[in-house]
């Protein structure tokens, strides 16, 4: 059994639609789970317009969103993200940082009000529902698939996912900002033992002093974290906008240099998560 994963969108902030951006890729954060025959969608920015693209193509009429918190560059994919306008469609949507505020239906729809978008969030034809929980809770999805959270330190929240299924586990966490010198346990106790994580490393080492509350973190920590926690395999995530296919070529030689199970997540990227091993597939289409 595995679950496979596809990078969607893998830049942090804004989408970068340049050339100097088109080894890694330009558009927001989204990934893709398949799990047999169940869709998970993590986050709903830019990327997820050609994801739709590819699920209505595919014929696939029923999936769910897992939202790390809704920040522009992780929802502004959604009203660009084609089945929310096809009524044979169902979509769950999932949030864990606003329960006890507007919730996630408000959020998405007030993105969606005019003047700032021409078609009304009441309009959206797919049968949508939606599911504010606390960060920090577990459930089931059905069919054997488990998810824990996390909360994470970011501005306004956020949620870290761990997607468990016949023994193997994915995390998803991103926007989160460590501390220097201190290690982050809910991070820390979500990623024990993972298969893959994917993980917020915006800034490197370096730079991350002048970005301190910014929300963000490193690749290193992502590194330090994972071999603390037994983790396999890291998935560097959430790109900087400034960092061009050149940094991030520096970037890449460099983390796998400082640990083999490191690796930077590509835009079109296709990774098949066992109970053994994290391996690259070679895709065609979507």
């Amino acid at each position: 059994m595995s679950i496979k994963v596809k990078f969607w969108g893998v830049r942090g902030s804004i989408a970068t639609p340049s050339v100097d951006h088109m080894k890694y890729g330009g558009n927001t954060s989204c990934v893709e789970l398949l799990i047999n025959d169940r869709i998970i969608i993590l986050d709903a920015g830019t990327g997820v317009r050609m994801l739709g693209n590819c699920l209505l193509s595919r014929n696939m009429k029923d999936y769910l969103f897992l939202q790390s918190h809704t920040h522009w560059d992780h929802i502004n994919g959604f009203p660009f993200f084609a089945p929310i306008y096809r009524d044979d469609v169902n979509i769950q949507i999932y949030a864990g940082h606003l329960a006890h505020t507007c919730g996630i239906q408000h959020v998405l729809s007030s993105q969606m009000c005019q003047p700032t978008f021409p078609v009304p969030f009441s309009e959206l034809a797919a049968n949508l529902s939606f599911e504010d929980f606390q960060s920090g809770e577990s459930f089931s999805l059905g069919d054997g698939i488990n998810v824990k959270t996390a909360p994470l330190n970011h501005p306004d929240g956020g949620t870290g996912y761990r997607i468990e299924h016949d023994g193997v586990s994915v995390c998803y966490v991103t926007d989160t900002e460590h501390v220097i010198g201190e290690t982050d346990e809910n991070v820390l106790g979500l990623i024990e033992g993972a298969d893959l994580v994917i993980y917020d490393s915006t800034y490197t080492e370096a730079e991350y002093p002048q970005f301190v509350g910014w929300g963000h973190s490193t690749w290193q920590e992502g590194v330090r974290l994972c071999q603390m926690a037994g983790v396999r395999n890291l998935a560097i995530f959430h790109h900087d906008p400034s960092h061009d296919d050149d940094f991030m070529d520096q970037v890449a030689k460099d983390a796998a240099d400082a640990w083999h199970g490191a690796f930077v997540a590509r835009e079109g990227m296709v990774v098949d998560v066992t109970r053994t091993e994290t391996r690259a597939l070679e895709t065609v289409g979507c």
